[in-house]
Protein backbone atom coordinates (compact mmCIF):
# COMPACT_ATOMS: atom_id res chain seq x y z
CA UNK A 1 0.00 0.00 0.00
CA UNK A 2 3.10 2.43 1.04
CA UNK A 3 4.42 1.73 -2.59
CA UNK A 4 1.26 2.38 -4.48
CA UNK A 5 1.32 6.05 -2.47
CA UNK A 6 4.41 6.72 -3.35
CA UNK A 7 4.43 5.98 -7.11
CA UNK A 8 1.42 8.16 -7.22
CA UNK A 9 3.06 10.86 -5.45
CA UNK A 10 5.80 10.71 -8.35
CA UNK A 11 3.07 10.83 -11.15
CA UNK A 12 2.00 13.88 -9.65
CA UNK A 13 4.95 15.53 -9.36
CA UNK A 14 5.87 14.26 -12.83
CA UNK A 15 2.86 15.95 -14.50
CA UNK A 16 3.16 19.05 -12.62
CA UNK A 17 6.77 19.16 -13.77
CA UNK A 18 5.88 18.87 -17.60
CA UNK A 19 2.82 21.83 -16.94
CA UNK A 20 5.69 23.73 -15.63
CA UNK A 21 8.27 23.02 -18.61
CA UNK A 22 5.58 23.51 -20.97
CA UNK A 23 4.27 26.97 -19.85
CA UNK A 24 7.95 27.68 -20.10
CA UNK A 25 8.03 26.95 -23.68
CA UNK A 26 5.32 29.00 -24.62
CA UNK A 27 6.89 31.55 -22.83
CA UNK A 28 9.55 31.50 -24.74
CA UNK A 29 7.86 31.07 -28.26
CA UNK A 30 6.01 34.47 -27.46
CA UNK A 31 7.24 37.32 -25.20
CA UNK A 32 4.83 39.28 -23.43
CA UNK A 33 5.58 43.35 -23.15
CA UNK A 34 7.36 44.15 -19.81
CA UNK A 35 4.49 46.40 -18.54
CA UNK A 36 1.62 43.88 -19.53
CA UNK A 37 1.00 40.09 -18.42
CA UNK A 38 0.00 37.56 -20.85
CA UNK A 39 -2.15 34.15 -21.00
CA UNK A 40 -2.74 31.80 -23.55
CA UNK A 41 -5.85 34.10 -24.28
CA UNK A 42 -5.04 37.43 -23.02
CA UNK A 43 -3.23 40.05 -22.88
CA UNK A 44 -3.80 42.58 -19.67
CA UNK A 45 -1.79 45.99 -19.64
CA UNK A 46 -3.03 48.39 -17.00
CA UNK A 47 0.61 49.95 -15.97
CA UNK A 48 1.33 52.94 -17.28
CA UNK A 49 3.65 53.25 -20.52
CA UNK A 50 4.71 56.04 -22.97
CA UNK A 51 4.70 53.53 -25.86
CA UNK A 52 3.76 54.71 -29.16
CA UNK A 53 3.08 51.26 -30.56
CA UNK A 54 0.19 48.54 -29.68
CA UNK A 55 1.28 46.23 -27.84
CA UNK A 56 2.89 42.96 -30.14
CA UNK A 57 3.78 39.82 -28.62
CA UNK A 58 7.44 39.17 -29.11
CA UNK A 59 8.75 35.93 -30.96
CA UNK A 60 11.60 34.16 -29.42
CA UNK A 61 14.43 32.08 -30.61
CA UNK A 62 12.36 28.79 -30.64
CA UNK A 63 11.20 29.80 -33.88
CA UNK A 64 12.07 26.10 -34.88
CA UNK A 65 10.04 24.04 -33.29
CA UNK A 66 7.53 23.72 -35.93
CA UNK A 67 4.83 25.80 -33.57
CA UNK A 68 2.11 27.73 -36.14
CA UNK A 69 2.71 31.03 -34.43
CA UNK A 70 -0.42 32.10 -36.14
CA UNK A 71 -2.33 29.73 -33.93
CA UNK A 72 -0.95 31.40 -30.78
CA UNK A 73 -1.91 34.78 -32.06
CA UNK A 74 -5.47 33.66 -32.91
CA UNK A 75 -5.78 32.30 -29.26
CA UNK A 76 -6.18 35.84 -27.53
CA UNK A 77 -9.36 36.50 -27.19
CA UNK A 78 -9.04 39.67 -24.92
CA UNK A 79 -6.90 42.83 -24.99
CA UNK A 80 -6.71 45.55 -22.00
CA UNK A 81 -4.94 48.32 -22.11
CA UNK A 82 -5.20 50.98 -19.77
CA UNK A 83 -2.62 54.20 -19.23
CA UNK A 84 -0.88 53.90 -22.60
CA UNK A 85 -0.16 57.60 -22.92
CA UNK A 86 2.09 57.35 -26.03
CA UNK A 87 -0.47 55.23 -27.93
CA UNK A 88 -2.32 57.87 -30.46
CA UNK A 89 -2.84 55.92 -33.65
CA UNK A 90 -4.44 52.15 -34.38
CA UNK A 91 -3.56 50.97 -36.86
CA UNK A 92 -4.71 47.93 -39.31
CA UNK A 93 -1.53 46.04 -38.61
CA UNK A 94 -1.45 46.52 -34.86
CA UNK A 95 -4.98 44.29 -34.78
CA UNK A 96 -4.89 42.09 -38.33
CA UNK A 97 -2.93 38.89 -36.39
CA UNK A 98 -5.86 38.93 -33.76
CA UNK A 99 -8.10 37.45 -35.57
CA UNK A 100 -9.83 35.37 -32.80
CA UNK A 101 -10.07 38.75 -30.63
CA UNK A 102 -13.64 39.34 -28.89
CA UNK A 103 -12.79 41.79 -26.26
CA UNK A 104 -10.71 45.03 -26.62
CA UNK A 105 -10.17 47.92 -24.27
CA UNK A 106 -7.95 50.79 -24.83
CA UNK A 107 -8.98 53.30 -21.93
CA UNK A 108 -7.74 56.56 -20.80
CA UNK A 109 -4.77 56.80 -23.08
CA UNK A 110 -4.20 59.04 -25.82
CA UNK A 111 -6.06 57.32 -28.42
CA UNK A 112 -6.84 60.16 -31.18
CA UNK A 113 -7.52 58.52 -34.36
CA UNK A 114 -8.49 54.84 -35.77
CA UNK A 115 -7.56 53.63 -38.93
CA UNK A 116 -10.82 52.89 -41.52
CA UNK A 117 -9.91 49.45 -41.43
CA UNK A 118 -8.55 48.42 -38.30
CA UNK A 119 -11.23 45.94 -37.36
CA UNK A 120 -11.32 44.57 -40.62
CA UNK A 121 -9.35 41.28 -39.21
CA UNK A 122 -11.61 40.92 -36.33
CA UNK A 123 -15.26 39.50 -37.44
CA UNK A 124 -15.55 38.00 -33.75
CA UNK A 125 -15.43 41.57 -31.68
CA UNK A 126 -18.50 41.74 -29.40
CA UNK A 127 -17.30 44.51 -26.93
CA UNK A 128 -15.41 47.44 -27.51
CA UNK A 129 -14.71 50.02 -25.05
CA UNK A 130 -12.56 53.44 -26.03
CA UNK A 131 -13.56 55.25 -22.85
CA UNK A 132 -11.79 58.26 -21.61
CA UNK A 133 -9.71 58.90 -24.91
CA UNK A 134 -9.10 62.34 -26.59
CA UNK A 135 -11.41 61.50 -29.72
CA UNK A 136 -12.72 64.03 -31.59
CA UNK A 137 -14.65 62.02 -34.43
CA UNK A 138 -15.78 58.50 -35.23
CA UNK A 139 -16.87 56.56 -38.43
CA UNK A 140 -19.61 54.20 -38.05
CA UNK A 141 -17.98 52.17 -40.79
CA UNK A 142 -15.16 50.72 -38.30
CA UNK A 143 -17.63 48.83 -36.74
CA UNK A 144 -20.20 48.25 -40.11
CA UNK A 145 -19.06 44.36 -40.39
CA UNK A 146 -19.29 43.50 -36.77
CA UNK A 147 -22.19 42.23 -34.38
CA UNK A 148 -21.13 44.51 -31.60
CA UNK A 149 -23.06 44.02 -28.11
CA UNK A 150 -21.84 47.09 -26.39
CA UNK A 151 -19.73 49.51 -27.45
CA UNK A 152 -18.50 51.69 -24.33
CA UNK A 153 -17.42 55.58 -25.34
CA UNK A 154 -17.82 56.84 -21.96
CA UNK A 155 -15.83 59.96 -21.14
CA UNK A 156 -15.29 61.25 -24.37
CA UNK A 157 -16.35 64.14 -25.97
CA UNK A 158 -16.31 64.58 -29.44
CA UNK A 159 -16.78 67.53 -31.77
CA UNK A 160 -20.81 67.98 -32.56
CA UNK A 161 -20.89 67.81 -36.40
CA UNK A 162 -22.52 65.52 -39.13
CA UNK A 163 -19.59 62.63 -38.38
CA UNK A 164 -20.55 61.68 -35.33
CA UNK A 165 -24.54 62.16 -36.59
CA UNK A 166 -24.49 58.19 -36.40
CA UNK A 167 -23.86 57.70 -32.48
CA UNK A 168 -26.72 59.73 -31.84
CA UNK A 169 -29.13 57.50 -33.96
CA UNK A 170 -27.53 54.71 -32.44
CA UNK A 171 -28.21 56.07 -29.32
CA UNK A 172 -32.28 56.62 -30.46
CA UNK A 173 -31.79 53.24 -31.50
CA UNK A 174 -30.55 51.54 -28.59
CA UNK A 175 -28.04 49.88 -30.84
CA UNK A 176 -24.73 48.60 -28.80
CA UNK A 177 -25.74 49.47 -25.29
CA UNK A 178 -25.09 53.01 -26.51
CA UNK A 179 -28.59 54.18 -25.08
CA UNK A 180 -27.27 53.84 -21.02
CA UNK A 181 -24.30 56.03 -21.72
CA UNK A 182 -23.88 60.31 -21.34
CA UNK A 183 -22.24 60.96 -24.66
CA UNK A 184 -21.10 64.70 -24.91
CA UNK A 185 -19.75 66.39 -28.32
CA UNK A 186 -18.16 70.03 -27.89
CA UNK A 187 -20.44 72.69 -29.97
CA UNK A 188 -18.22 75.60 -30.66
CA UNK A 189 -17.26 76.65 -26.84
CA UNK A 190 -19.79 74.74 -25.16
CA UNK A 191 -19.99 71.45 -24.21
CA UNK A 192 -23.44 69.58 -25.21
CA UNK A 193 -25.33 66.58 -24.56
CA UNK A 194 -24.94 64.08 -27.87
CA UNK A 195 -29.05 63.65 -28.09
CA UNK A 196 -29.34 67.32 -28.00
CA UNK A 197 -27.19 67.91 -31.27
CA UNK A 198 -29.13 69.34 -34.13
CA UNK A 199 -27.31 69.27 -37.76
CA UNK A 200 -28.69 70.53 -40.92
CA UNK A 201 -28.40 68.65 -44.01
CA UNK A 202 -27.06 65.77 -42.35
CA UNK A 203 -29.44 62.44 -42.81
CA UNK A 204 -28.97 58.89 -43.54
CA UNK A 205 -29.61 58.26 -47.85
CA UNK A 206 -32.59 57.45 -49.16
CA UNK A 207 -32.70 54.75 -52.06
CA UNK A 208 -34.70 53.83 -54.40
CA UNK A 209 -34.75 51.39 -57.75
CA UNK A 210 -35.99 50.65 -60.88
CA UNK A 211 -37.39 47.14 -60.31
CA UNK A 212 -38.27 44.94 -57.40
CA UNK A 213 -37.68 42.25 -59.25
CA UNK A 214 -36.67 41.77 -63.27
CA UNK A 215 -37.56 39.08 -65.55
CA UNK A 216 -34.80 37.66 -68.54
CA UNK A 217 -34.15 34.69 -70.59
CA UNK A 218 -30.43 33.52 -71.09
CA UNK A 219 -28.66 35.49 -73.27
CA UNK A 220 -30.75 38.38 -73.22
CA UNK A 221 -29.47 42.24 -71.94
CA UNK A 222 -30.42 44.75 -69.21
CA UNK A 223 -30.66 47.65 -67.50
CA UNK A 224 -31.29 48.46 -64.17
CA UNK A 225 -31.24 51.96 -62.56
CA UNK A 226 -30.73 53.17 -58.81
CA UNK A 227 -31.02 56.89 -56.97
CA UNK A 228 -29.58 57.69 -53.53
CA UNK A 229 -30.50 60.95 -52.13
CA UNK A 230 -30.34 63.12 -49.38
CA UNK A 231 -27.58 65.24 -48.05
CA UNK A 232 -24.73 64.63 -47.80
CA UNK A 233 -24.63 63.55 -51.55
CA UNK A 234 -24.11 59.45 -50.87
CA UNK A 235 -21.67 57.28 -52.75
CA UNK A 236 -23.91 54.42 -54.66
CA UNK A 237 -23.01 51.46 -56.60
CA UNK A 238 -23.69 48.18 -57.00
CA UNK A 239 -22.86 44.75 -55.51
CA UNK A 240 -21.96 42.62 -58.01
CA UNK A 241 -19.03 40.58 -57.04
CA UNK A 242 -20.48 36.90 -57.47
CA UNK A 243 -22.18 37.64 -61.04
CA UNK A 244 -21.51 35.83 -63.61
CA UNK A 245 -23.07 38.09 -66.44
CA UNK A 246 -20.94 40.29 -68.11
CA UNK A 247 -21.92 44.01 -66.31
CA UNK A 248 -21.12 47.50 -66.57
CA UNK A 249 -21.82 50.80 -64.65
CA UNK A 250 -22.59 53.88 -65.40
CA UNK A 251 -22.53 57.13 -63.06
CA UNK A 252 -24.88 60.42 -63.14
CA UNK A 253 -24.93 62.86 -60.36
CA UNK A 254 -27.70 65.31 -60.23
CA UNK A 255 -26.51 68.10 -57.96
CA UNK A 256 -27.07 68.80 -55.25
CA UNK A 257 -28.37 65.45 -53.65
CA UNK A 258 -29.00 63.12 -56.01
CA UNK A 259 -26.13 59.89 -56.98
CA UNK A 260 -27.90 57.56 -59.86
CA UNK A 261 -26.22 54.71 -61.16
CA UNK A 262 -27.02 52.55 -64.15
CA UNK A 263 -26.52 48.62 -64.05
CA UNK A 264 -26.23 46.69 -67.67
CA UNK A 265 -25.85 42.81 -68.08
CA UNK A 266 -24.96 41.47 -70.76
CA UNK A 267 -25.37 37.92 -72.55
CA UNK A 268 -27.19 37.19 -69.03
CA UNK A 269 -26.44 33.58 -67.27
CA UNK A 270 -28.37 31.02 -65.85
CA UNK A 271 -26.14 31.06 -63.48
CA UNK A 272 -27.34 34.37 -62.33
CA UNK A 273 -30.74 33.06 -61.61
CA UNK A 274 -32.09 34.53 -58.32
CA UNK A 275 -29.23 36.45 -57.57
CA UNK A 276 -29.84 39.56 -55.80
CA UNK A 277 -28.74 42.94 -57.29
CA UNK A 278 -28.23 44.89 -54.05
CA UNK A 279 -27.59 49.00 -54.55
CA UNK A 280 -25.89 50.55 -51.44
CA UNK A 281 -26.02 54.09 -50.90
CA UNK A 282 -23.38 55.38 -48.16
CA UNK A 283 -22.62 59.22 -46.59
CA UNK A 284 -21.44 60.26 -43.42
CA UNK A 285 -24.33 59.28 -41.54
CA UNK A 286 -24.80 55.67 -42.49
CA UNK A 287 -25.72 53.30 -45.56
CA UNK A 288 -29.44 51.98 -46.86
CA UNK A 289 -29.59 49.38 -49.56
CA UNK A 290 -31.84 47.98 -51.82
CA UNK A 291 -32.32 44.67 -53.49
CA UNK A 292 -34.00 43.89 -57.24
CA UNK A 293 -34.26 40.06 -57.52
CA UNK A 294 -32.87 38.77 -60.76
CA UNK A 295 -35.04 36.19 -62.45
CA UNK A 296 -33.43 34.16 -65.84
CA UNK A 297 -35.43 31.62 -67.73
CA UNK A 298 -33.53 28.93 -69.42
CA UNK A 299 -34.93 25.95 -71.17
CA UNK A 300 -34.76 22.49 -68.50
CA UNK A 301 -31.92 19.92 -68.39
CA UNK A 302 -31.54 16.45 -66.69
CA UNK A 303 -28.60 16.75 -64.51
CA UNK A 304 -28.84 13.44 -63.05
CA UNK A 305 -30.88 10.51 -63.93
CA UNK A 306 -29.78 7.15 -61.59
CA UNK A 307 -30.38 3.43 -61.60
CA UNK A 308 -33.18 1.80 -59.11
CA UNK A 309 -31.77 1.73 -55.54
CA UNK A 310 -33.54 0.01 -52.71
CA UNK A 311 -34.81 2.28 -50.29
CA UNK A 312 -37.55 2.12 -47.77
CA UNK A 313 -39.42 2.59 -51.03
CA UNK A 314 -37.57 1.85 -54.51
CA UNK A 315 -36.14 5.23 -56.10
CA UNK A 316 -35.01 6.06 -59.20
CA UNK A 317 -33.37 9.27 -58.33
CA UNK A 318 -33.61 12.82 -60.61
CA UNK A 319 -32.10 16.00 -60.66
CA UNK A 320 -33.67 18.47 -62.96
CA UNK A 321 -32.76 21.87 -63.45
CA UNK A 322 -34.86 24.89 -65.31
CA UNK A 323 -36.87 27.92 -64.74
CA UNK A 324 -39.80 28.24 -64.86
CA UNK A 325 -39.76 24.67 -63.34
CA UNK A 326 -40.38 22.70 -66.05
CA UNK A 327 -43.31 19.66 -65.69
CA UNK A 328 -41.59 16.05 -65.39
CA UNK A 329 -43.63 13.23 -67.18
CA UNK A 330 -42.27 9.53 -67.45
CA UNK A 331 -42.24 6.63 -69.45
CA UNK A 332 -42.19 3.29 -69.09
CA UNK A 333 -41.94 1.35 -72.26
CA UNK A 334 -42.57 4.22 -74.47
CA UNK A 335 -45.46 4.61 -72.28
CA UNK A 336 -46.67 7.20 -69.83
CA UNK A 337 -46.97 5.98 -66.18
CA UNK A 338 -50.53 7.24 -65.04
CA UNK A 339 -49.28 7.85 -60.99
CA UNK A 340 -50.87 5.49 -58.51
CA UNK A 341 -50.54 4.47 -55.05
CA UNK A 342 -47.98 1.85 -56.40
CA UNK A 343 -45.45 4.23 -58.00
CA UNK A 344 -45.71 7.78 -57.95
CA UNK A 345 -42.95 11.20 -58.21
CA UNK A 346 -41.77 12.73 -54.90
CA UNK A 347 -40.10 16.03 -55.28
CA UNK A 348 -38.29 19.35 -53.72
CA UNK A 349 -37.24 22.73 -55.50
CA UNK A 350 -34.12 24.76 -54.40
CA UNK A 351 -33.51 27.49 -56.51
CA UNK A 352 -33.71 26.34 -60.01
CA UNK A 353 -33.14 22.61 -58.96
CA UNK A 354 -35.79 20.15 -59.00
CA UNK A 355 -34.97 16.62 -57.25
CA UNK A 356 -36.88 13.42 -56.10
CA UNK A 357 -37.57 10.24 -57.01
CA UNK A 358 -39.78 8.15 -58.67
CA UNK A 359 -40.90 5.76 -56.09
CA UNK A 360 -41.87 1.95 -56.49
CA UNK A 361 -43.53 0.18 -54.23
CA UNK A 362 -42.78 -3.44 -53.91
CA UNK A 363 -42.14 -3.38 -57.90
CA UNK A 364 -42.04 -6.75 -59.65
CA UNK A 365 -40.52 -7.90 -63.02
CA UNK A 366 -43.53 -6.41 -64.94
CA UNK A 367 -41.85 -3.10 -64.11
CA UNK A 368 -38.65 -3.72 -65.79
CA UNK A 369 -37.62 -1.87 -68.60
CA UNK A 370 -36.53 1.60 -69.93
CA UNK A 371 -37.66 4.65 -67.62
CA UNK A 372 -37.80 8.06 -70.03
CA UNK A 373 -38.09 11.22 -67.76
CA UNK A 374 -39.20 14.31 -70.06
CA UNK A 375 -39.20 17.76 -68.59
CA UNK A 376 -40.32 21.03 -70.35
CA UNK A 377 -40.99 24.49 -70.13
CA UNK A 378 -41.81 26.67 -72.81
CA UNK A 379 -38.34 27.46 -73.86
CA UNK A 380 -37.65 23.20 -74.41
CA UNK A 381 -37.65 19.98 -73.42
CA UNK A 382 -35.05 17.20 -72.71
CA UNK A 383 -35.68 13.82 -72.05
CA UNK A 384 -33.61 11.28 -70.74
CA UNK A 385 -33.63 7.08 -70.31
CA UNK A 386 -32.52 4.54 -67.49
CA UNK A 387 -32.75 0.92 -67.72
CA UNK A 388 -34.51 -0.26 -64.50
CA UNK A 389 -34.22 -4.05 -63.28
CA UNK A 390 -36.20 -5.20 -60.63
CA UNK A 391 -36.79 -8.32 -60.33
CA UNK A 392 -35.39 -11.47 -62.62
CA UNK A 393 -36.16 -10.95 -66.59
CA UNK A 394 -39.41 -12.55 -67.82
CA UNK A 395 -38.04 -15.30 -70.05
CA UNK A 396 -36.46 -16.43 -66.51
CA UNK A 397 -39.10 -15.97 -65.10
CA UNK A 398 -41.13 -17.72 -67.42
CA UNK A 399 -38.92 -21.27 -67.65
CA UNK A 400 -39.53 -21.72 -63.57
CA UNK A 401 -43.10 -21.22 -64.04
CA UNK A 402 -43.47 -23.70 -67.17
CA UNK A 403 -41.64 -26.23 -64.67
CA UNK A 404 -44.08 -25.94 -62.23
CA UNK A 405 -46.59 -25.67 -63.90
CA UNK A 406 -46.09 -29.06 -65.25
CA UNK A 407 -44.96 -30.33 -61.85
CA UNK A 408 -48.26 -29.26 -60.69
CA UNK A 409 -49.63 -30.86 -63.45
CA UNK A 410 -48.12 -34.38 -62.72
CA UNK A 411 -48.98 -34.04 -59.13
CA UNK A 412 -52.52 -33.48 -59.90
CA UNK A 413 -52.96 -36.45 -62.26
CA UNK A 414 -50.98 -38.71 -59.71
CA UNK A 415 -53.48 -37.59 -56.67
CA UNK A 416 -56.57 -37.82 -59.34
CA UNK A 417 -55.39 -41.64 -60.29
CA UNK A 418 -55.32 -42.39 -56.85
CA UNK A 419 -58.42 -41.05 -55.58
CA UNK A 420 -60.39 -43.16 -58.13
CA UNK A 421 -58.37 -46.26 -57.33
CA UNK A 422 -59.18 -45.63 -53.72
CA UNK A 423 -63.11 -44.70 -55.20
CA UNK A 424 -63.08 -48.53 -57.14
CA UNK A 425 -61.52 -50.63 -54.54
CA UNK A 426 -64.52 -49.13 -52.17
CA UNK A 427 -67.17 -50.10 -54.64
CA UNK A 428 -66.00 -53.48 -55.24
CA UNK A 429 -65.44 -53.62 -51.29
CA UNK A 430 -69.34 -52.93 -50.66
CA UNK A 431 -70.49 -55.05 -53.46
CA UNK A 432 -68.35 -58.30 -51.50
CA UNK A 433 -70.03 -57.25 -48.22
CA UNK A 434 -73.14 -57.25 -49.91
CA UNK A 435 -73.27 -60.55 -51.86
CA UNK A 436 -70.74 -62.08 -49.64
CA UNK A 437 -73.57 -62.31 -46.52
CA UNK A 438 -75.76 -65.45 -48.31
CA UNK A 439 -75.65 -69.09 -48.00
CA UNK A 440 -72.53 -71.29 -48.84
CA UNK A 441 -75.57 -73.21 -50.39
CA UNK A 442 -76.77 -70.63 -52.56
CA UNK A 443 -75.53 -71.78 -55.49
CA UNK A 444 -77.23 -75.48 -55.13
CA UNK A 445 -80.47 -73.38 -54.71
CA UNK A 446 -79.81 -71.39 -57.58
CA UNK A 447 -79.09 -74.48 -59.74
CA UNK A 448 -82.24 -76.10 -58.57
CA UNK A 449 -84.64 -73.06 -60.02
CA UNK A 450 -82.81 -73.43 -63.06
CA UNK A 451 -82.96 -76.90 -63.67
CA UNK A 452 -86.79 -76.73 -62.84
CA UNK A 453 -87.62 -74.00 -65.37
CA UNK A 454 -89.05 -74.92 -68.66
CA UNK A 455 -87.55 -75.02 -72.28
CA UNK A 456 -88.92 -71.81 -73.13
CA UNK A 457 -86.98 -70.26 -69.86
CA UNK A 458 -83.70 -72.18 -70.66
CA UNK A 459 -84.20 -71.08 -74.18
CA UNK A 460 -84.58 -67.22 -73.13
CA UNK A 461 -81.78 -67.56 -70.96
CA UNK A 462 -78.79 -69.60 -72.70
CA UNK A 463 -76.29 -67.85 -70.26
CA UNK A 464 -76.63 -68.42 -66.88
CA UNK A 465 -74.64 -67.04 -64.23
CA UNK A 466 -73.61 -68.28 -60.43
CA UNK A 467 -71.29 -66.70 -58.26
CA UNK A 468 -70.43 -68.14 -54.70
CA UNK A 469 -68.16 -66.27 -52.47
CA UNK A 470 -65.92 -68.41 -50.38
CA UNK A 471 -64.02 -67.45 -47.51
CA UNK A 472 -60.40 -69.19 -47.25
CA UNK A 473 -58.14 -69.73 -44.03
CA UNK A 474 -56.39 -66.96 -44.37
CA UNK A 475 -59.71 -64.51 -44.26
CA UNK A 476 -59.83 -64.03 -48.11
CA UNK A 477 -62.80 -63.89 -49.91
CA UNK A 478 -63.07 -65.49 -53.23
CA UNK A 479 -65.74 -65.09 -55.69
CA UNK A 480 -66.39 -67.73 -57.99
CA UNK A 481 -68.54 -67.46 -61.01
CA UNK A 482 -70.33 -69.81 -62.96
CA UNK A 483 -71.11 -69.39 -66.01
CA UNK A 484 -73.77 -72.48 -67.11
CA UNK A 485 -74.47 -73.20 -71.36
CA UNK A 486 -77.50 -74.50 -71.35
CA UNK A 487 -77.65 -77.38 -74.35
CA UNK A 488 -80.32 -76.19 -75.76
CA UNK A 489 -78.88 -72.52 -76.71
CA UNK A 490 -76.22 -74.17 -78.35
CA UNK A 491 -75.42 -76.08 -82.03
CA UNK A 492 -75.75 -79.42 -81.83
CA UNK A 493 -72.04 -79.62 -83.11
CA UNK A 494 -70.85 -77.63 -80.03
CA UNK A 495 -69.48 -78.97 -77.10
CA UNK A 496 -70.71 -78.33 -73.79
CA UNK A 497 -68.05 -75.89 -71.61
CA UNK A 498 -68.44 -74.76 -68.17
CA UNK A 499 -65.57 -72.12 -67.54
CA UNK A 500 -65.03 -71.17 -64.12
CA UNK A 501 -63.58 -68.44 -63.34
CA UNK A 502 -62.72 -67.16 -60.06
CA UNK A 503 -62.06 -63.51 -58.89
CA UNK A 504 -60.17 -63.26 -55.53
CA UNK A 505 -60.19 -59.80 -54.08
CA UNK A 506 -58.44 -59.19 -50.71
CA UNK A 507 -60.60 -57.24 -48.14
CA UNK A 508 -59.30 -53.27 -47.94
Amino acid sequence: MDLWFRSVRICWWRVLLLMSVFQDYLSSMLDCPPTCSCSQTEIYCNKSDNGRFFPLLALQDGNGTGVDIADLFKNITSIHLENWTGLQTLRDVDMELYTGLQRLTIMNCNLRVIQPRAFAQNPHLRYINLSKNPLTTLSWQLFQHLQLSELRLDGVVFDCGCSIRWIQLWQEKGEAGLHTQQLYCMNGASKIRLNNMHINSCDLPEISVSHSSVLVTEGENVTVSCNGSRLPLPEVDWTVGDLHSINTHLSNVYWPDIHSINLTLFNISRDDNNFQLTCIAENLVGMTNSSIQLNVQFPPVILRLAEPEKRHDTCIEFTVRGYPYPKLRWFHKQTEIKENDFIWTDKDTYQDYLEGCLLFKNPTHLNNGNYTLEASNHLGTVTKTVYGHFLNDEAEIGEWTTFFFFFTQNVTIAVGLAGFACVLLLVLFVLINKYGRRSKFGMKGESAQLAGQGREAQKAAPLAFQNQPIRTSSGVFVLSITLVLTPTSLPSSATLELVHHNVTCHKC
